[in-house]
Formats: C-alpha cells, structure tokens, sequence
C-alpha cells in the first residue's frame, strides 16, 4: 500500500476511559506533526506504544485516519450535546475528500465505528490512577488493532467529560477491550465516576467522500440487515 505521507453496562467495554490530567496530556499534541514515518499520532499520547501503525490498514482507512487528526471541539458543552454536532466533522471530511483527490484514490462507500463514552468524575476520584488506567488501556486497544481516533476532553466544572474512540469497524473494538489493563480501567469504572453512558454510532462515508452522515449503530445495522 502507498505511504499517505457519533447507560451501557460497563462490562461491555469498547470505550477508554479519559485521561484526567487533559492540559499536561493535551501539551503532547505539538508533536503530532512530527514525522514518524509509519506511524502516525492519533492519540493525546504522542509516543510508543500508543501510534498508529499505517501499514495495517487499508489504503481509504489510512487516509481517514491522517484526516482525523484534525478532529477538535467546536463548542465547550461537548460532554452533553449531541454528538454530530460537538466537533468539527465537517473540516474533517473536507481534508478527507482533499487527501482522496490529492492520492488519485476511487473512495468508495464505506462506514466506520464509533463509541462515546459520557461520564461524571466526582472530586473524591484519585485522577492520577485514572489517568495511568486510561494509558494502559490506549495502548493495548492500540496494539491490538483498527483503532483510528482517540480523543478526550478536560472534565467541566461539574466534572463531565466525553471521550470517543473511532473504529475501522465493530470487530476491531471487542479484542481492543479484553486486555488486563482494559479490564482493570473497566472495573474501575463503578468506583471513580458518578454516572457514565455509552453510545454506539456509524460514520457513514459515500462514494467519493461525496456525502457523510453519523447515525446510531443500531440504526445503521438495522439498515443494512
């Protein structure tokens, strides 16, 4: 392949939990422009185990993956309001459709899994053991493949926070979340929030990168059965 240099038991983990120190980790994200070659930052942590192998995924998803590093907020209540409308997913397909013209690429209709994991961390929550629970689960979620785009923000000031995770697909979540330190952040989980909430959704990319819409996944799967 050439080099392209939107309440859920907590059992079923295909989420990460945020990072609680956001303005230290967020400061890595100045080197997310610097070149390493196959891999590629997709993360808040800028640094092995935690890149982005481009030589495993396929030519349409590595382009994907080097647009959705523009992704960002566009409005400071993105821990509550609607997801499609919380970041800037409109520059980012526009940057899609740019990278697909620029590699001459035929980008056929295609989707793409998403999970947002909504939460509440009280005051009482040790945010370092949170912070160390969330790396070691990015980094195996990482190794085990198809995980294109982690973000997460910086609690508000009634502690709610969002963190998303974009898939290559469904089957790619399920081994990323079986993990040690996966099932330690998992079991955490009860502990350290207040409340959480998991949502399911599908990016859903056309030919051409002509159109694109965010639906929930039982939406989307209920169409395609």
């Amino acid at each position: 392949m050439p080099s392209v240099n939107h309440a859920s038991d907590p059992q079923d983990a295909e989420f990460l939990l945020e990072h609680p120190n956001a303005q230290s980790i967020h400061a890595l994200k100045d080197q997310t422009k610097a070149d390493f070659g196959d891999f590629l930052v997709v993360s808040p942590y800028a640094f092995q185990p935690h890149l982005l192998d481009l030589r495993t995924l396929e030519y349409s998803q590595n382009l994907l993956a080097r647009a959705l590093t523009l992704l960002k907020p566009v409005r400071t209540d993105y821990a509550t309001a609607p997801y499609h409308e919380s970041f800037n997913w409109a520059s980012v397909i526009d940057h899609l459709r740019f990278l697909n013209e620029e590699a001459g690429h035929f980008w056929s209709w295609q989707h793409f899994y998403i999970v947002v994991f909504r939460s509440q961390v009280p005051p009482t929550t040790n945010r370092v053991e949170l912070g160390e629970l969330d790396e070691k689960a990015h980094a195996e979620a990482t190794q085990s493949g198809g995980l294109l785009k982690y973000w997460f923000g910086k609690p508000d000031e009634n502690g709610r926070n969002l963190a998303t995770c974009i898939w290559r697909k469904q089957e790619d979540a399920r081994p990323g979340s079986i993990g040690p330190g996966h099932k330690a952040a998992t079991r955490a989980t009860s502990s350290m929030y207040t409340e959480w909430k998991i949502e399911r959704l599908a990016i859903v990319i056309e030919d051409g990168v002509s159109k694109w819409s965010i639906v929930p996944w039982e939406d989307f799967t209920d169409q395609e059965s």
